[in-house]
């Protein structure tokens, strides 16, 4: 007797899958869905900004690997700095709308401690996105992850990045504290990162 097997997936396939699932529930629109019931310890706000209170933030996941530029970069090394990370892509028309206000808000900040990272998805080959960075001056690095695994990393119940595009700060200690599942301005920038710069 001979059994036939179905065709195995290779992993990378099987990732691959996975993220584009964890993705496609609002990618890419400015439609943010808050969470702030059950146990997630953390509230929506009106204005899309989801935020953790110091005592109810989970640790942010490891998030490394290759920029656009071909350099090596691992998140845990801006430990004891807050952290801004950006997920976007450079076929997102909302990313194109906040991406002025990300590299202004990234110089404004960088001496208060403040460092950000982009993480590039989507893009399935590094020419699209290096071209937008360069078209919005973006002053700061962006990991390439064309499939999503490193937004796998981020824990579930936590503030994940769940669309494009999503910025998420951690705070000096690692934790992740605020979220926006839109397109954001200098001011809601602001209003996610200053109260970590003024944290002790």
């Amino acid at each position: 007797m001979s059994f036939s097997r179905a065709p195995r997936r290779t992993l990378p396939a099987v990732v691959a899958l996975a993220a584009a699932g964890a993705l496609t529930l609002t990618a890419c629109t400015g439609d943010a869905q808050g969470g702030g019931s059950g146990n997630t310890n953390f509230v929506a706000g009106k204005d899309g900004i989801s935020t953790a209170a110091k005592g109810d933030r989970k640790e942010a996941p490891k998030l490394d690997g290759e920029t656009l530029d071909g350099e090596q970069l691992d998140t845990t090394d801006y430990k004891g700095k807050v952290l801004v990370v950006n997920v976007w892509g450079s076929w997102c028309s909302p990313c194109r709308a906040e991406a002025k206000y990300l590299a202004k808000v990234s110089k404004e900040t960088k001496d208060q401690g403040v460092e950000f990272v982009g993480i590039n998805t989507r893009d399935v080959n590094k020419g699209p996105a290096i071209e937008f960075e360069k078209d919005y001056e973006v002053p700061y690095p962006s990991l390439y992850d064309p499939v999503g695994k490193l937004l796998l990393r981020f824990p579930k119940g936590s503030l994940n990045p769940q669309s494009i595009p999503t910025t998420i700060v951690i705070d000096r200690e690692g934790k992740i504290a605020a979220r926006a599942m839109q397109a954001i301005n200098d001011k809601q920038l602001h209003k996610m990162i200053d109260p970590l710069i003024a944290e002790k």
